[in-house]
């Protein structure tokens, strides 16, 4: 197993932490009361947030699977979250055996479930880094030690960015990441958006920064600068239930409810 990292080795429950409210919401055990009651507050508010976090399951899913019958052989999963089977692992090693993926993620509470995610088939290779997105070239060095970044590697931001504010350079810390990539490599992408119900998206913010969390929901525009310079896959920049939908796994939203998530896939030239 990993190390915690020095700073890194107490698991804070006193204010509730993404990935943890993320788990409560997916049905999961791995939280505490405070992520809890953020995440009840959430869901009085917005009730489709539980519909917007399985439809963003969906397509990690359907991503996933995408790249790896493509065939993508590296993955770099950043902002990881507490383990919820089917991982990216079990599906990219499901359809490419020798897969290799390494996993990133700034809460300890992760790194005590990271047991999940190192479970690799015998032909390839899982490994877990406790860093921070903020540490783009940490990040690329060490994932280095277990891919090969001469080759191409599929990026992961799954619900990520939005908890990174413009003025901490969201933007260029994506470019940055991509940036390290080989030509043929791709950015996964999902992201938050208040184009549906900006008053709930309003409330939620809110909520989170009394918390203490930064919440950033962005426009349609403002989430496709993410992939400025890349060449779409698929559906393109849509609503994370619309992303090939058609294919199995596509997502089926009850009648007249939207999810306020966007996504895309892209390549690198």
């Amino acid at each position: 197993m990993p190390e915690l990292e020095p700073g890194l080795s107490r698991i804070d429950t006193s204010r509730p932490h993404p990935a943890r409210v993320y788990d409560y919401i997916l049905g999961g055990k791995n939280n505490y009361p405070v992520d809890e009651e953020l995440a009840k507050r959430m869901l009085a508010i917005d009730p489709t947030v539980t519909t917007s976090a399985r439809t963003n399951r969906a397509f990690m899913r359907r991503a996933t699977e995408w790249l790896a019958e493509a065939g993508t052989r590296q993955y770099l999963d950043i902002g990881t979250g507490i383990p919820t089977e089917p991982n990216l692992h079990q599906i990219a090693q499901a359809v490419a055996p020798d897969a290799r993926i390494v996993y990133t993620d700034n809460d300890p509470i992760v790194l005590c479930h990271a047991e999940a995610l190192l479970r690799s088939t015998p032909q390839g290779v899982t490994h877990y880094l406790q860093a921070d997105v903020r540490e783009p070239e940490r990040i690329v060095q060490q994932a280095g030690e277990v891919l090969d970044f001469d080759e191409p590697i599929a990026l992961s931001l799954i619900s990520l960015m939005h908890f990174i504010d413009d003025e901490d350079g969201a933007y260029d810390l994506v470019r940055r990441l991509v940036d390290a990539l080989a030509p043929g490599s791709h950015l996964v992408l999902s992201h938050a958006t208040a184009d549906v119900e900006p008053k709930a998206a309003e409330e939620v913010v809110e909520l989170y920064r009394k918390s203490g969390v930064t919440l950033r929901p962005r426009s349609h525009a403002e989430v496709a600068r993410f992939f400025e310079g890349l060449e779409p896959v698929g559906s393109g920049l849509v609503r994370v239930s619309d992303w090939r939908s058609d294919t199995a796994g596509g997502t089926l939203l009850p009648a007249g409810e939207q999810v306020s998530v966007y996504a895309g896939l892209a390549r690198k030239p």
